[in-house]
């Protein structure tokens, strides 16, 4: 049973919501730039500026556990590895990943054994800094929440300012030089605000685990839309549920993890999206592909029903449907589908086009022989292959670039085979 009460819950809840917001909308820009692996590189980076910061704070005689000191920590060393990888890809011949790898690793050896000299050396205080690698969201306290708050407040109104420019910047780097925007710096200040984030997602997930806050609800909202702004209230949105939702979870069970349930909860977004979103997701795109099988044959049955037609110049005649099927095979499904689409009528052993059917009919015709004739005027294609590119172009191209393509060529009345090309239904 879950006490939504429990200031424990609440406090939990609240900054993971806080968290999966900042890191949803920041995720967007390392997602669209290609450097999905950066969140990754500067959580790790941060580890050893938590420890310097622990080490800090009990040799100035602080409270080593200060959230702001040891943030502070990881931040400046989050930001040191970011330079480092920009430095690196800017001025050698390292790529970025490589770059990313380097400064991953390194970092967080380095992290590792300053937490491992920490905890033999006998400091009292030291216990607790290893939740900075997996995560310790159940310790998070109303001080937290407001160093979160602030700290996201202030990423988000500063991406909601330079929101144009970094648009400009993340989809093509070239044409925000040429309009004078100051690019390196808006480079360096946009990979700032996302060790931001990372930092102040430490103490709730981890190093192990920021990376995955940072990619997964921009990548399930990048399956919903393809505009930027929209992405960005998208994939805060999931971060936020995600994270309320991983909280809300791991409440309900003694000694679950908050951070590795969150993660969990926002990899289902994931998948859902990959499954189920309507432009990209994996399910409607194998239903369009059936849909447009489906049709594909359906207009070749048509096609081939108005060619048979030529022949003896009566359109709607009734044809043997083994006469149609020595054209090409149709499929009795496809037949069926026709006929209950009012496009052809079955009589006994027969087949015909029916009115609405000639009309369809024509129009496919005409697109198959106009794009034959514009391969072999404007593309020089041989004859031999006009056939067989026109059956494939003939079904995706719409009315509106046929009647272009069709008014470019000058309304022709024949195609390169010299076969005429319908301009209605036959009287």
């Amino acid at each position: 049973m879950i006490d939504f009460f429990d200031p424990t819950l609440r406090n939990v809840a609240l900054g993971s919501g806080v968290l999966g917001v900042i890191a949803g909308a920041l995720g967007c820009f390392a997602v669209l730039r290609r450097q999905s692996l950066l969140g990754d590189a500067l959580a790790h980076a941060a580890l050893p500026g938590v420890c310097l910061a622990f080490l800090f704070g009990t040799h100035m005689g602080l409270d080593p556990k200060q959230p702001l000191l040891l943030l502070g920590g990881a931040l400046v060393t989050a930001w040191i590895g970011t330079m480092l990888v920009l430095a690196m890809t800017r001025t050698t011949r390292i790529k970025e990943d490589a770059a990313l790898g380097i400064v991953l690793s390194v970092f967080f050896g380095a992290g590792i054994v300053l937490l491992t000299l920490l905890q033999k050396g006998g400091a009292t205080n030291q216990a607790g800094l290893d939740r900075f690698l997996f995560g310790q969201a159940a310790s998070l306290l109303p001080r937290d929440i407001a160093t979160m708050a602030i700290l996201g407040g202030a990423v988000l109104l500063t991406l909601f300012f330079y929101f144009k420019d970094f648009q400009v910047l993340v989809f093509d780097s070239a044409y925000a030089r040429s309009l004078g925007l100051p690019v390196r710096r808006l480079e360096i200040l946009l990979t700032s605000l996302i060790v931001v984030a990372v930092v102040v997602g430490l103490q709730t997930v981890g190093v192990v685990l920021m990376a995955a806050l940072i990619v997964a609800p921009a990548a399930a909202a990048r399956q919903w839309t393809d505009r930027l702004g929209v992405m960005v209230l998208l994939a805060s949105g999931f971060g936020a549920l995600s994270g309320v939702a991983g909280a809300t979870i791991s409440a309900t069970k003694r000694r679950l993890p908050t951070g590795p349930t969150i993660v969990l909860a926002v990899s289902a977004l994931v998948l859902i999206s990959l499954l189920f979103a309507p432009r990209r997701g994996i399910v409607w795109a194998a239903f369009r592909r059936v849909r447009t099988r489906r049709r594909v044959r359906l207009e070749n049955l048509l096609k081939d029903l108005w060619r048979l037609g030529e022949l003896d110049s009566r359109f709607d005649a009734l044809r043997a449907i083994t006469d149609l099927m020595a054209v090409r095979s149709a499929l009795p499904a496809t037949m069926r589908h026709a006929r209950n689409a009012g496009l052809v009528a079955v009589e006994g052993t027969g087949i015909r086009l029916t009115k609405a059917g000639l009309v369809r009919a024509a129009a496919i015709v005409r697109n198959h022989r106009i794009w034959e004739l514009y391969l072999s005027r404007r593309l020089d294609l041989a004859d031999d292959h006009l056939h067989r590119d026109a059956e494939e172009m003939e079904h995706a191209l719409d009315s509106e670039v046929m009647e272009a393509i069709d008014r470019a060529l000058g309304r022709p009345t024949t195609d390169p085979h010299g076969r005429p090309i319908p301009r209605g239904v036959p009287a």
